[in-house]
């Protein structure tokens, strides 16, 4: 007679646990693999900008903002993505709607293109800061707003904490982020039973470390209140994220702060964690209401034809 099978989210928790520490082995291994290729350049030069980018509207540092829209939009990334593929969506919808938009890459391992946001957080904190500050000489704007994906939602909190950044920055806007990490359906409980595996990970993919429901990294930067003065806060979140969970903790506590569940604006969205920032319009849309929300306009399940 065959043993019972483990309930079906320990065995998905398994499985994506597996998943996780096979795709950091494999980035490991890049370096050596991708050694004869040369390291793409960083999307914190403006004279690097790709054709993909600059001839879809965005990171064309010629771009001035209008009186409609006086701040320049910073997109921030997430865990595995880029400066590009992450904003393929969401970009060239606010370069329509007449924004002056800009992406970086950041939180690079040497040796490993195309996915970033790997790098310890704080100092992929650092990187954006030295962006932002590039994008305002470049358009003379005096503040930025920053929509993030994922990690990209939460970083720039070091950076607004930490780092001075709530001086030039307006308004944070978190698609899915990881404010208060994530437990991954419970497969951060399972590290211990594969030895070495939690060292692997904190010294090979840091920023995986980091994000981690009660890592040291979280409680430093959610130690004393999840906000600071002066900056407007709006997270926007799935109920069917399977990366951030339990998905509320993407929420933030305090003054100045709106979050926003989809499916209380449209019951019928289905977009998990990557779908959400990659091409759900309902999210796109309160995006922009967040952004000038001067001229905001409902958001339902009709906004998918804005």
């Amino acid at each position: 007679m065959l043993p019972p099978r483990p309930p079906a989210a320990p065995r998905r928790a398994l499985r994506a646990l597996t998943a996780l520490l096979l795709l950091v082995a494999a980035l490991l291994s890049a370096p050596a693999a991708t050694a004869h290729a040369a390291a793409p350049p960083l999307a914190t030069d403006p004279t690097a900008t790709t054709a993909t980018t600059a001839g879809a509207g965005w990171n064309d540092y010629a771009c001035k903002p209008s009186a409609a829209h006086p701040r320049p939009v910073v997109l921030v990334h997430g865990t595995f993505g880029n400066s590009v593929d992450n904003w393929l969506g969401l970009a060239p919808y606010l370069v329509r709607r007449g924004y002056c938009v800009f992406s970086l890459d950041y939180g690079q391992l040497p040796g490993v293109p195309f996915f970033h946001g790997l790098g310890p957080v704080a100092e992929s904190a650092g990187q954006l800061d030295a962006y932002v500050d590039r994008v305002l000489g470049a358009t003379g704007a005096r503040e930025v707003d920053i929509v993030g994906h994922s990690q990209g939602g939460m970083m720039p909190r070091h950076y607004l904490k930490f780092l001075g950044g709530a001086e030039k920055v307006n308004a944070l806007v978190g698609i899915a982020p990881d404010n208060h990490g994530t437990t991954l359906h419970g497969l951060t409980r399972l590290l211990p039973h594969f030895p070495g595996a939690a060292d692997l990970i904190s010294a090979k993919t840091p920023a995986l470390a980091d994000q981690i429901a009660g890592s040291p990294f979280l409680q430093r930067l959610n130690e004393g209140g999840d906000t600071v003065p002066g900056v407007r806060y709006t997270v926007i979140a799935t109920r069917y994220d399977q990366v951030v969970t339990p998905y509320r903790s993407s929420f933030l506590d305090g003054p100045n702060v709106r979050n926003v569940l989809l499916q209380d604006l449209c019951p019928l969205d289905l977009s998990e964690h990557v779908a959400i920032g990659l091409i759900d319009r309902i999210a796109f849309h309160e995006v922009a209401n967040a952004l000038d929300p001067g001229r905001a306009t409902p958001t339902t399940c009709a906004s998918v034809l804005g």
